[in-house]
């Protein structure tokens, strides 16, 4: 695992000996230029300290975010010749949620490498679903900078093969459900706020509150509006089926 006070040694894992060389197996991938790699695993935390050079995995995670979801689009357009756009989209927000990257890292064992400082380390732990699915996306920036598309296109397929496969049926989202859940008792629409946006201009943080007349309204995180307003969906739908159990 990787020191948390320095970065591994460029020449030791360009040669495959060095810390990294355990990952880059598991990864598929030799890294030419090792940089990549140590950024994408390096926390903000880390990279705030004034003796830290080398910058840390936020600008990654954006270009990760980007080649996930074109990647993915073009395996689903490719598995699923018969289905129509609204289903595609459905089965492409399970498949680049934080749960999915984080199942994605996890198998992997991301955590172990990731550079944390000691109190980050402490207050998140390196099984925080956020940090492992942001890291994941960090790491899929590193193959395609490194080895180009095609590297990036062979890690995606190896490692969102199964959970492709584990959707016979397309998911239906949180909002048509609960939607669907208000209509069938006669309610009018739920109705969605954004109640606040954090975070850096690159990579913002929505929260999204969506109410149902009659029902306190329930909020939900993610990083676009549509990911937030899914996750207060859900939210909300659990509330309210559990109460009708």
């Amino acid at each position: 695992m990787p020191s948390n006070d320095k970065p591994a040694s460029a020449q030791a894992s360009a040669t495959g000996s060095g810390p990294l060389a355990p990952l880059e197996h598991r990864l598929g991938y030799s890294f030419k230029a090792p940089d990549h790699l140590e950024r994408a695993l390096t926390h903000s935390s880390v990279s705030a300290d004034p003796a830290h050079f080398g910058g840390d995995y936020e600008r990654l995670e954006f270009l990760g975010d980007r080649v996930l979801g074109l990647v993915v689009a073009e395996l689903l357009f490719q598995e699923f010749p018969l289905e129509a756009e609204g289903q595609l989209a459905r089965r492409h927000a399970q498949l680049v949620r934080k749960e999915t990257l984080a199942a994605v890292a996890r198998a992997l064992d991301l955590g172990s490498f990731i550079r944390l400082e000691m109190g980050e380390a402490e207050r998140s732990g390196r099984d925080n679903p956020g940090l492992l699915a942001d890291t994941c996306e960090a790491v899929i920036a590193a193959l395609y900078l490194d080895g180009g598309l095609a590297t990036a296109q062979r890690f995606i397929g190896a490692n969102w093969r199964d959970h492709i496969a584990a959707d016979i049926a397309p998911p239906q989202d949180s909002k048509t459900k609960l939607q669907e859940w208000a209509q069938g008792r006669g309610l009018p629409l739920p109705s969605y706020t954004e109640r606040d946006r954090s975070g850096p201009a690159h990579a913002p943080v929505f929260t999204i509150s969506v109410a149902v007349e009659g029902f306190p309204a329930i909020e939900g995180q993610g990083r676009s509006k549509r990911a937030a307003e899914q996750e207060a969906a859900g939210k909300l739908l659990a509330v309210l089926e559990e109460g009708q159990s």
